[in-house]
């Protein structure tokens, strides 16, 4: 069991390193750093709640699932031990997840369950290959800070 948790703390980090460096480079003029860095743990947020939102479509809750299922188990199509490629597979699955419970869920759940800035939603849009951030209308800023 021990094993399998630091299997899956081990995912996660090189998870979020990936995601940043590919929002990094996608990342809107003027977007700070420290954006950059929050969009993996924001993203995560993000798909809890759309996941424990009770009017989120059945079919967003089971793209998560069989993200959060692949990327558990010890047995994947690219091995873990294998450097930097053995966790492609990984991100590629938790992207597909993400990406596909964004579009079903809609703009109107994405923005109420966002916590980040919306430069980093937009990031996140653009690493995951999304055309229509919600509008500042739809989506308010948070407080600087929070």
């Amino acid at each position: 069991m021990t094993q399998v948790l630091i299997g899956v703390g081990i995912a996660l980090v090189i998870a979020w390193a990936a995601l940043c460096v590919v929002v990094l480079a996608l990342r809107s003029p003027g977007q700070s750093g420290r954006d950059v860095v929050r969009v993996l743990p924001d993203a995560l947020r993000l798909a809890v709640a759309l996941y424990r939102d009770p009017a989120t479509p059945s079919s967003v809750r089971w793209r998560l699932r069989i993200a959060l299922i692949y990327n558990v188990q010890p047995i994947n199509l690219i091995p873990d031990f294998i450097p930097l490629i053995g966790f492609a597979d990984n991100v590629i699955v938790v992207a597909w997840a993400l990406r596909g419970a964004v579009r079903i869920a809609g703009s109107e759940a994405v923005a109420r369950h966002w916590k980040g800035s919306l430069a980093a939603l937009g990031s996140l849009y653009r690493a995951l290959r999304l055309s229509a951030v919600p509008a500042p209308a739809v989506l308010t800023d948070p407080a600087p800070g929070g």
